[in-house]
């Protein structure tokens, strides 16, 4: 079993007038939020998304209202030179002190119906880059003992919740992997986080055209309060962080119960195949 270092676990993130954190999938949703809010508290960015005009968009705005350093890097995150031409940034240049990897796809196919072309590319985007990214970002940290790496996951990784959907399963990996490496950081003064939120008023459903118009109001998170909740979790030494106390019960849920009775109650459509279309 890893031993405990405290001092590792709750020092504040890096201070000094040069921090840097790059965020992947920065132009929307919760990426924009980590975006803004440490332009906010004083750091120096480099926001990674596909969309050109839109990185240039939000790097001017950043600047303009924070005075920060914005560096833009113009990338697919599920193809290997994306990932390379990002895995490069981390290796040269201005150390990178925070590393938010945010981007991530779920599909609104169930699996039985869905394509190997598709299900690659959101275990490409959810799971390969992810590993690729922090283990870049891990070793310039780890040779400076000082570094932070957030993995933005999902409640939906703590069960098989969503009938049809390989998105919980990708997200599943991404918080044991997040656990298992920060346990191997930790004694290098390296932190490795997961953060699970549950619906967050994004655009990825959207994106992903999920009709989730049925979903109860009370159930949905702001993305600013995810990254408030998230580095208030990341300062006290957490290595899993799951936003708002009505998602913490659900995940007590899912850890804990019957799968039998878990699987009774999921209610997603993308995996509901009726007989006439069987």
């Amino acid at each position: 079993m890893t031993s405990e270092h405290p001092a590792a676990e709750h020092r504040p993130l890096t201070t000094g007038a040069e921090r840097r954190a790059l965020v992947t999938g920065a132009t929307a949703g919760i990426g924009a939020a980590f975006a803004r809010r440490l332009a906010a508290d004083g750091w120096h960015l480099v926001l990674v998304a596909r969309d050109v005009a839109r990185l240039d968009e939000s790097a001017a705005e950043l600047t303009g209202r924070y005075g920060r350093q914005v560096e833009t890097i113009p990338a697919d995150l599920s193809t290997d030179d994306g990932c390379a031409r990002i895995e490069r940034r981390l290796a040269d240049g201005s150390p990178i002190d925070l590393l938010v990897n945010n981007a991530g796809i779920s599909l609104n196919t169930p699996f039985l119906r869905s394509t190997v072309e598709d299900e690659a590319r959101l275990l490409r985007l959810n799971v390969h880059a992810v590993m690729r990214l922090t283990l870049a970002a891990l070793r310039p940290m780890t040779e400076r003992r000082n570094g932070t790496v957030i993995n933005v996951s999902s409640v939906a990784g703590f069960g098989a919740v969503m009938p049809g959907s390989t998105y919980s399963a990708s997200k599943a990996w991404v918080t044991n992997f997040s656990e298992s490496v920060g346990q191997s950081a930790r004694p290098f003064g390296v932190r490795v986080m997961a953060l699970c939120p549950g619906y967050t008023r994004t655009e990825f459903h959207d994106r992903a055209g999920i009709n989730m118009s049925k979903t109860p109001e009370w159930m949905w998170l702001q993305a600013d309060d995810v990254v408030d909740e998230a580095l208030r979790d990341l300062r006290k030494g957490k290595m899993v962080s799951v936003p708002g106390w009505r998602y913490k019960l659900a995940v007590a849920g899912l850890r804990h119960a019957p799968r039998g009775l878990l699987h009774r109650v999921s209610r997603d459509t993308r995996g509901r195949i009726g007989r006439e279309e069987s």
